[in-house]
């Protein structure tokens, strides 16, 4: 029998993760460790027993045998929160291609070490006749500092130590002194800053309807059974979050922790809010705006258990809560849940991976489930729930789509439509608001004709193609070129080009067109300073602007009783994105953008303004139809190829030297066409990524396409050995993502 080794890493909440020390498994234990398991080691040159996690475990030892110590024994009792991350950790390494310390760095975000707000007590010890003795020998040696504090002590026992140390002037050596006499005593309590105490109790949450505890009851009912990951599909302004707080009061009441993952910042001001109102100081929030102590405050107070609810984008799925009972998921369809960085992990796969780890329950909901998550539901690997209804019997917004070839034809060359125009000056006498839509989502350098709609696109790949600097129309995925063009190839009009409106513009207009509106933008260039999202938010939910113009960030999960009016510009911008997603997306924003309108007790509008005004997302968008859209979109993807009908993995490198990275990616590719050969992969590219080049670092992609995610498996671990082997690849840096 082989020898077994065991890389272990020690005292995990304060070192940063670069260093392990490798350990030999002894016979005995072989079969009880593995990723996560607390085991007993002799560490140091005294051979102190501590407590280590074992990251990994193999058969090739990386030191001398005779210099390797053994592990003592395995830490039964020490199921901790770190134990369940770190086996979190090496799932992700498996399964998202990244390294084990990358998947720690994720999973345990140690770098700043959390030490909160001390408070500090100065107590009298000492009996009264003995502070007489002790005032006695303190005049004798004239020592003023103690004499002082001992006389005010015995006037009050207890003294807060600002007043110790700015009224009574007392330094830290008088104190420490005093101390070690058993004079007094120093207590010292640590407070961790708490950033939802101001918004607790703002609002009230309602009680359930029919239609919400049906889905509570059935979701109950699911986790009595399979506890398969439940899937709330439900129109925009049924009420989800409601269910959500009906569903962790029970968890709560259990005695256990739950996670709630929003997809963005924004979305954070209204939220908060409403589960602060049901759960009050039991909520907490981290996002990207903290800093990072005060986001390690957070998870030490739920570490400590502090707090029972953590809501936060998908960095908030590593809250290291000890006993973790519910996992919500709200906007599950939203791309912020997948990481940019590498491990490349989607928020909604990990978190149901945790929940099998630590036997807790996923409730994911959204009016635009992704596809993804749509076919899993049904393969029967997610249950569903349907909610048809909005909350409070509002009625769905009517919809309008303007043609905007159309609106050239009769010579409107202005960004809003004669129809949407018409309908915000009745909102404005009316004392109603307005939220205007900018599509920018995906949109890389598109070219289209305003006269007919037409998009350059791909002969091959049915993306768009993307304009480049050097005059050149490039796909992004297999690599085609062609000219740029000046007249449009199908109605040979010479509007064609790239769109070119932004927000800051948009708001230019229509404060000319409506000189007495009040008008607030946001998006990136509004939203940069800390705090400045709620403030936006909060201004408009007081109505103290009429129109709100914003990218995306302005039409997921707000809810502002009084807009009407929606108007969507420029609907067909993602629908354009080289990306075979992209009428997914666009789908899903329309949607999302239609369903801001009419959510009080007055009826809602939303205007689509649209140059494919016949596609099926913007129909099915339009009569809010999830599951025409979703029916359509399969068809598509089946034909294609494309996750969920199948799996894709891309292999993107990039590296300074072009033809380096030309070179190694023509080898890449060859290697990969040889070894997947036997399994009939479709193999696209290599080509070079929607961003070819960033800050001189060139980029090239190769896409795998394959019916078995174990077959791409099985070729990235071998594509992962070939690359370490050969020292040409040295130079570049690899990343594998499965999309």
């Amino acid at each position: 029998m082989s020898s077994v080794y065991a890389d272990v890493i020690v005292d995990i909440t304060n070192e940063k993760l670069d260093r392990t020390f490798q350990y030999k498994v002894p016979p005995e234990l072989t079969g009880e460790i593995g990723p996560g398991t607390a085991v007993q080691i002799p560490f140091g040159n005294g051979n102190r027993t501590i407590t280590g996690y074992v990251l990994s475990v193999g058969n090739e030892p990386k030191y001398p045998q005779d210099r390797m110590k053994a592990i003592l024994a395995v830490q039964k009792d020490a199921a901790t929160v770190e134990t369940k991350l770190i086996a979190l950790a090496a799932w992700m390494r498996h399964t998202y291609g990244s390294t084990m310390i990358q998947a720690l760095k994720t999973v345990l975000p140690v770098k700043v070490k959390a030490r909160g707000k001390e408070t500090r007590e100065i107590a009298l010890l000492a009996d009264p006749a003995e502070c007489e003795e002790l005032l006695e020998n303190y005049r004798k040696k004239n020592y003023k500092a103690r004499i002082r504090l001992l006389n005010a002590l015995l006037a009050q026992p207890v003294l807060p130590g600002p007043v110790v140390s700015k009224e009574l002037k007392i330094t830290a050596d008088t104190l420490h002194v005093m101390e070690e006499q058993g004079v007094l005593e120093i207590r010292r309590t640590s407070t961790w800053r708490n950033p939802v105490s101001d918004a607790a109790g703002r609002t009230t949450a309602g009680k359930p309807n029919e239609q919400q505890q049906a889905v509570v009851d059935g979701i109950r009912k699911e986790w009595e059974g399979q506890n398969r990951p439940c899937l709330i599909r439900g129109v925009t302004g049924s009420g989800k979050t409601l269910v959500y707080m009906e569903l962790m009061e029970r968890v709560l009441k259990e005695g256990k922790q739950v996670i709630v993952l929003i997809p963005e910042i924004a979305l954070t001001y209204q939220n908060v809010e409403r589960f602060c109102a049901r759960f009050g100081t039991r909520v907490t929030v981290v996002n990207s705006r903290m800093t990072p102590s005060e986001r390690a405050d957070q998870m030490e107070r739920a570490r400590r258990g502090e707090v029972s609810i953590m809501i936060g984008p998908r960095s908030a799925l590593f809250a290291p809560f000890p006993d973790l009972g519910l996992i919500v998921i709200d906007e599950e369809h939203e791309t912020s849940y997948k990481s940019e960085v590498t491990p490349r992990y989607h928020a909604r796969e990990t978190a149901v991976r945790r929940a099998g780890l630590e036997h807790a329950h996923v409730v994911m909901g959204s009016a635009t489930p992704s596809v993804d998550a749509s076919y899993a539901c049904e393969t029967g690997a997610y249950a569903l729930f349907r909610m048809d209804a909005r909350y409070g019997n509002a009625a769905l917004p009517s919809v309008w789509i303007a043609d905007m070839r159309e609106e050239l034809q009769m010579g409107n060359r202005s960004i809003l439509s004669g129809k949407l125009r018409e309908e915000i000056e009745k909102r404005l006498e009316k004392k109603e608001q307005v939220v205007l839509f900018l599509n920018r989502r995906g949109y890389a350098g598109f070219v289209s004709c305003r006269a007919c709609g037409y998009v350059m696109k791909c002969p091959h790949c049915d993306v768009s193609l993307t304009a480049h600097n050097n005059g050149k129309l490039v796909c992004h995925y297999c690599g085609y070129e062609t000219p740029q063009v000046h007249a449009c190839p199908s109605c040979g009009s010479p509007y064609i080009g790239g769109f070119r409106a932004g927000t800051q513009q948009i708001e230019q207009n229509v404060k000319k067109l409506f000189p007495k509106a009040r008008v607030l933008r946001m998006d990136y260039d509004t939203t940069r300073t800390k705090g400045s999202y709620e403030k936006i938010l909060s201004s408009f939910a007081e109505h103290k602007a009429d129109i709100l113009v914003g990218t995306q960030m302005i039409v997921k999960g707000h809810d502002f009783p009084d807009v009407t009016l929606v108007g969507a510009i420029a609907a067909d911008l993602s629908l354009n994105a080289a990306d075979y997603r992209c009428a997914e997306r666009t789908f899903q924003l329309l949607t999302q953008a239609v369903g801001r309108s009419g959510r009080g007790r007055k009826a809602g509008e939303a205007i689509i303004q649209s140059y494919h005004p016949d596609h099926y997302s913007i129909q099915a968008a339009a009569k809010q139809d999830y599951e025409a859209f979703y029916q359509e979109e399969m068809a598509y993807r089946m034909l294609m190829d494309y996750p969920p009908a199948a799996h894709m993995l891309s292999v993107l490198a990039s590296g300074e030297d072009e033809k380096l990275l030309e070179q190694g990616m023509d080898y890449l590719a060859k290697f990969v066409e040889r070894i997947s050969g036997k399994y009939r992969v479709h193999v696209i590219g290599p080509a070079y990524a929607s961003v070819g080049k960033v800050n001189d670092i060139y980029r090239k992609v190769l896409y795998l396409k394959h019916k078995d995610e174990r077959v791409l498996q099985d070729i990235k671990n071998k594509t992962e050995k070939y690359i370490e082997v050969n020292s040409g690849f040295r130079k570049l840096y690899i990343q594998f993502d499965y999309t």
